[in-house]
Formats: C-alpha cells, sequence, structure tokens
C-alpha cells in the first residue's frame, strides 16, 4: 500500500464502490507524525438505508444457503484477506499507529477468525427432530456490526465470519477513524466473490449512519465493539425494534500476581499484558495486583524492565509501544495522568508529557503508578493508554475480591509458578476470559465480558450462536 495521501469517497454497497451520499470530509492524520495523510468522505442516513436495503434484499435467498455452502464462502473469505496480511498491516501502523510487531499477529487473528467459524459451522447443530417435532437453527435476519478503531480489521473479520456463518447478511459500520484501514480490507474481501448485498460497508459518524443501523427495523442484529457508554445507548435505542444485540465494551482487566511468581518472568508478562496495543486495548492488564510483602521486589523489577520497552516509530520492530490514536486520546490519556498524581498515586516511572524527541506526534510516556488504591479514579476508569496501576494486597483471598472490585469483567490474568493454585484463583475471578502466566489466545474459546464489559460472546461456535434463533415445526 501506499503511504501517499490517500481520497476514500466511495462505500460499498450491494457488491459495488458507490459514491457517497453524505458529503462530509473528515481529515485522516497520521498518529506517528501529526501530518495530514488521507481523508474520507463520510456516509449519511441515506447511505445507510442503501446499505440496509441489499443486506435485506439478500437475506432472502442467503438465508436458505447450507451451512456446508457458508462453510466453503468462509475458506474462500479467508483465502482472499489472508493473501493481503503484509498490506492490512501497513494500512494498521500508518493510519492507526499500531506496532508492527503487535499489528501483523492483530491482522493475521483476524483472517484466522473465518477458519474458526468455518469449524464452529460443524460443530452446531443446524436441526433436530423428536416425534413429530423440527427445530432448526436460522439466521437472525439483518445485522448491523459496528466496530472500533484499535484493532480494525480483527473486529470486522470476527464479526463478518461469524454473521456469514450463520447466514445473516450484513451492514458494517467501522469506525471512521480506521477509513483506510478498511478500504484495504473491504477491497481484499470483495475478492472472495460473496454474492452481492450480503456484506455492505458505510464508513460514517455514529450519530448518523451507527443511528441507523440501531433505529431502523430491517436491522434484526447490532454485533457492537466499544465503549460502555455506546453501548448502553445501543441497548435502549435498539429496543423500540427488539435489537438482538452483543456488545464487547471496556475493561479495568486485574493481573493477579502471587507470592510464589518468579519475577523475572511475571513482570515482563505483567508488562506486556499492560502496554498491549500501547495500552489502546480492552483486554489490557492495567491493574497489577501484587503482595503486599513482595512490592518493593516488584518496583524494583518494573523499574530494571521498563528500558525493554521502547516507545517510537510503530513501523520499527524494536518499538514496543506506538503513539496514542488521536490528539483526543493523547489528552485523555494525560489528564488520567494527572488525576493519578492529584489522587495521591506514587509515580513509579514516566508521567506527563511527550517522551523527549516524540513530541511531533501523539505520544505519551508508558507510566507506572504504585501505591494505588481500587477506589482511585485510575483503579476504576479504563484509560485507554499505557497506564498501569499497582494495587497491593495481603491475602489470595483479598486479592480476588480487589480483582472483581470493578464494573467490568472482560479480561484477567494470574501470574503464579503453582499452577493448580493459579487456576483456582482463576476460577474465582468474574471475566469472561482469564489467562495464566502469560496472554494467550484460542480461535475457538469465546470472548466477552461480565457486567459493563458487554453482553454475549464472540468467537468460533460461539460467535456463530450469536447470530442464530430456534425454529420449531410441530405436527
Amino acid at each position: 500500500m501506499s503511504t501517499t495521501h490517500r481520497s476514500i469517497t466511495t462505500h460499498y454497497i450491494n457488491g459495488e464502490f458507490v459514491a457517497s451520499h453524505g458529503q462530509d470530509v473528515m481529515d485522516i492524520i497520521s498518529p506517528t507524525t501529526g501530518q495530514l495523510i488521507g481523508q474520507a468522505t463520510l456516509g449519511d442516513a441515506v447511505d445507510a438505508k442503501r446499505a440496509i436495503e441489499a443486506a435485506k434484499q439478500a437475506f432472502a435467498s442467503f438465508s436458505r444457503t447450507t451451512p456446508q455452502g457458508r462453510a466453503a464462502l468462509l475458506r474462500r473469505l479467508h483465502n482472499a484477506v489472508n493473501a493481503h496480511v503484509d498490506e492490512l498491516t501497513e494500512a494498521m501502523v500508518q493510519e492507526y499507529g499500531g506496532v508492527v510487531v503487535f499489528a501483523k499477529p492483530i491482522v493475521e487473528t483476524g483472517v484466522n477468525a473465518f477458519l474458526a467459524a468455518e469449524k464452529g459451522i460443524g460443530e452446531i447443530q443446524w436441526t433436530e427432530q423428536w416425534n413429530t417435532t423440527s427445530v432448526t437453527m436460522e439466521p437472525v435476519g439483518v445485522a448491523g456490526l459496528i466496530t472500533a478503531w484499535n484493532a480494525n480489521s480483527l473486529f470486522i473479520c470476527l464479526k463478518l465470519a461469524s454473521a456469514v456463518a450463520a447466514g445473516c447478511t450484513v451492514v458494517l459500520k467501522p469506525s471512521e477513524m480506521s477509513a483506510i484501514q478498511t478500504r484495504v480490507l473491504v477491497e481484499a474481501i470483495h475478492e472472495a466473490g460473496l454474492p452481492k448485498g450480503v456484506f455492505n460497508v458505510v464508513t460514517g459518524a455514529g450519530q448518523t449512519v451507527g443511528a441507523e443501523l440501531v433505529q431502523n427495523p430491517d436491522v434484526a442484529k447490532i454485533s457492537f465493539t466499544g465503549s460502555a457508554a455506546v453501548g448502553q445507548s445501543i441497548m435502549r435505542d435498539g429496543a423500540a425494534t427488539m435489537k438482538r444485540v452483543t456488545l464487547e465494551l471496556g475493561g479495568k482487566s486485574p493481573t493477579v500476581l502471587l507470592d510464589d511468581a518468579k519475577l523475572d518472568q511475571a513482570i515482563p508478562s505483567a508488562l506486556i499484558m499492560a502496554f498491549l496495543n500501547s495500552g489502546q486495548a480492552c483486554a489490557a492488564g492495567t491493574r497489577l495486583l501484587v503482595p503486599r510483602s513482595r512490592l518493593e521486589e516488584v518496583k524494583k523489577a518494573i523499574r530494571e524492565t521498563m528500558p525493554g520497552f521502547a516507545v517510537g516509530d510503530p513501523a520499527d520492530p524494536k518499538t514496543a509501544i506506538g503513539p496514542m490514536v488521536s490528539q483526543k486520546q493523547y489528552e485523555r490519556v494525560q489528564s488520567y495522568i494527572r488525576k493519578g498524581i492529584e489522587e495521591g498515586a506514587e509515580l513509579l516511572v514516566g508521567g506527563e508529557g511527550h517522551p523527549e524527541g516524540l513530541e511531533a506526534g501523539f505520544f505519551v510516556k508508558p507510566t507506572v503508578f504504585v501505591n494505588v488504591t481500587n477506589d482511585m479514579t485510575i483503579a476504576r476508569e479504563e484509560i485507554f493508554g499505557p497506564v498501569l496501576s499497582v494495587i497491593s494486597y495481603d491475602t489470595d483471598e483479598e486479592a480476588v475480591n480487589i480483582a472483581n472490585d470493578s464494573p467490568y469483567g472482560l479480561h484477567a490474568a494470574v501470574i503464579g509458578a503453582d499452577e493448580a493454585r493459579a487456576r483456582r484463583i482463576a476460577s474465582q475471578l468474574r471475566t469472561g476470559r482469564v489467562c495464566i502466566n502469560n496472554m494467550a489466545d484460542d480461535p475457538d474459546a469465546p470472548w466477552g465480558g461480565f457486567k459493563a464489559s458487554g453482553l454475549g460472546r464472540e468467537y468460533g461456535k460461539y460467535g456463530i450462536e450469536a447470530f442464530i434463533e430456534a425454529k420449531a415445526i410441530l405436527g
């Protein structure tokens, strides 16, 4: 992909790139340099209605396809997108500022979602019969997919794979801040040759295109990744038309470091989880719970390990932490660092301002606070930047209580030498996923959260089940 100025003026509707009805133009700014790298024409409610109508027309036939036929489509989607992994990675680095060592695995995870959904089709019982009763699993209808900017291609591929596997047709509203990444991905998906109208894309603002998807009676399902506040509004506004919803929202994920942990392994693992995707990740382990008896050791280990987390050019494979996605996000992170200082947390490393020599882009200093209490703002609210809160505890029971004392419940980790003990702690944490000792992924395992972290699950067969309903025929 060329790094020259990109101008995006079309949407993807009914299998074609069509001129936007909406005329608002948004500048695309590089978070690494602060320079203009493109412009995107944003769609409006008219564009959204056209896409919904195309999906509605296509649903009549696509909903009647066989699971085997849809499995073949998923394989074609995988092959088409897989051919563009490097281009998608480059777009994520350029437009979002994702560090290349993380961006490529994120893109590849999205590509592999098609294969996980293909496998998931075979794990679902699509029909069942007893006596004169038959039960079939039917696609719920037209699905509105609304995705976030921090892992654009992953979210799109994951949701599209589940919807297609179920037999749903799709209207996607990606984050307008991901216009370049989305265009590269849509061009790749176009090569898979889906039936016209099965996959439609309108790039636009949430209050116009997103609102039309949520309110339109021809959209049966919304699958959303983003903030808890927007998730609440989708539930509220979607109730009028009985929208089915899957909501993958925020997190304030705890990493519980047990007293038998080997710090030379545990602290690098904990920091990797804390600064995942430059801290712009709902799963980032931004609360590190440590035994009070080992706090001084932990502080020393963090100071010694932090130089390994280089901040800088996201295209450099040596860079661990890139810029924030926008000036607004940079300022948000700065405000939380100030709040931590004001509320009395001890600043161990980092702090306010740009790292030296990186003033042009939206870079922040990776920051670690210690002597944080779980009632502080920095321990309760999702910052979405490289800011870690270290909280002390005395007993395993107290660690579990602190970990669970959060509005969120998306992700967690437990680090300890005794794996059986670590798993006992993990079983008590009220989160959708818990990793033991390292950040791990499994494309067949469910993904989603408890409490304010959302509703429903994604990935594999669990993601497909979110797009189907049971239908019984009797007599």
